[in-house]
C-alpha cells in the first residue's frame, strides 16, 4: 500500500474521505493494476498475470 499512497493519496492532495472514495477505484484499475507490477505475480501487472491464467485455461 506504500505505492498506493505515495503515488496518489499523498500527490493529490485530497482534502475529504469522498474525495479518496470517489477517486481511488479509478487510480487502482487505471494504474494500479494494469501497470504496477508485483512481485508475487512473478514481477508481471495484476492485468498480465489474468490474462496469461486465460490462455492456460482455454
Amino acid at each position: 500500500m506504500k505505492t498506493l499512497k505515495v503515488e496518489d493519496i499523498y500527490p493529490a492532495g485530497y482534502e475529504t474521505f469522498s474525495d479518496v472514495a470517489e477517486r481511488l477505484p479509478t487510480f487502482i484499475e487505471q494504474v494500479y493494476n494494469s501497470r504496477r507490477l508485483h512481485s508475487a505475480l512473478g514481477y508481471r501487472s495484476p492485468e498480465e498475470f489474468e490474462t496469461q491464467l486465460d490462455q492456460q485455461a482455454a
